[in-house]
């Protein structure tokens, strides 16, 4: 019921201000008006904190949030013809589980039972895999050039770790950069891969766990991407800092750990510590592992 109310809310945003399906170049001045269209249906939400449309939806972990991405992309592209997805994960682990649960034929598949994507399952580009030219190479394969199908058939979605969005690893033998490498120039294309999504004009954002990230500098990069929506999934909507939490302003619907525990999907939790912990101990990747 959570994942359903999530998709219905959606459905509701989309039916009260329909330039968010359709529109990319907006004036502060446009965003103004489609967040006050939408304010009188979601109180709660009395910011969209970007330069896009992003719409924040806050459910308790163990409710089943990969799997409410697979409806909403399922819904997207059959209500509103959207054939371009971009999934933006925290951190390596997630990173990979993402990949796993949007692979065909795994335990926790996000499209079981959506009969479009067992005869056409979406194709899944990945921070791993962009560099080959897989998704460019079979946008323009599909213009017009398969026979018995077309560009409007297929969906792409791109799965990242939001550290490749500002990463400058360079290859072996290569000069040091000081070009993330999403954004070097690729020459299937003629440009960067990241000017190739932004150019796109029905690509939607769904970040994962995206309190892990809103305030970093891979966040601020991800807004030039002039994604038409952002769709944010988390359990804790707020930021941290020292002076204290600050709560999201684009929340449209709230479940929380109470309700949660409430309706019987998670047991009641448990508090475990590490005797003689210091965090400074460790970086980030043996935080992580940890």
């Amino acid at each position: 019921e959570p994942q359903a109310e999530s998709l219905r809310r959606l459905h509701w945003a989309i039916d009260e201000v329909p330039a968010l399906r359709d529109s990319k170049a907006r004036s502060p001045e446009e965003l103004k008006v489609m967040q006050d269209a939408l304010q009188g249906q979601f109180p709660t939400l009395t910011d969209f904190e970007r330069d896009f449309p992003s719409l924040c939806f806050a459910l308790a972990t163990g409710v089943g949030k990969t799997r409410l991405m697979g409806a909403f992309i399922s819904y997207l592209h059959r209500a509103e013809g959207i054939r371009h997805f971009f999934v933006l994960a925290p951190n390596l682990t997630i990173y990979n589980k993402l990949i796993a649960d949007f692979t065909p034929n795994t335990p926790k598949y996000v499209f079981q039972g959506i009969a479009e994507f067992a005869v056409n399952p979406p194709e899944i580009i990945t921070g791993d895999n962009y560099e080959t030219g897989r998704g460019v190479r079979d946008e323009a394969r599909l213009q017009g050039r398969l026979p018995g199908m077309t560009a409007d058939d297929a969906v792409h979605i791109n799965i990242f770790n939001i550290s490749k969005i500002t990463s400058l690893e360079t290859p072996k033998g290569a000069a040091k950069t000081t070009t993330p490498r999403l954004r070097r120039l690729q020459e299937y294309i003629g440009e960067s891969y990241f000017q190739y999504l932004s150019k796109l004009d029905d690509l939607v954002l769904i970040m994962d766990e995206s309190h892990r990230y809103r305030a970093s500098a891979g966040m601020k990069a991800i807004g030039e991407l002039k994604p038409i929506i952002g769709l944010e999934l988390t359990a804790t909507p707020q930021v941290e800092k020292s002076g204290g939490n600050i709560p999201f302003k684009n929340v449209i619907y709230s479940y929380p750990l109470s309700s949660a525990m409430a309706d019987g999907f998670v047991k009641e939790p448990a508090v475990a510590t590490r005797e003689n912990f210091d965090a400074s101990n460790y970086d980030e990747a043996g935080l992580e592992r940890l």
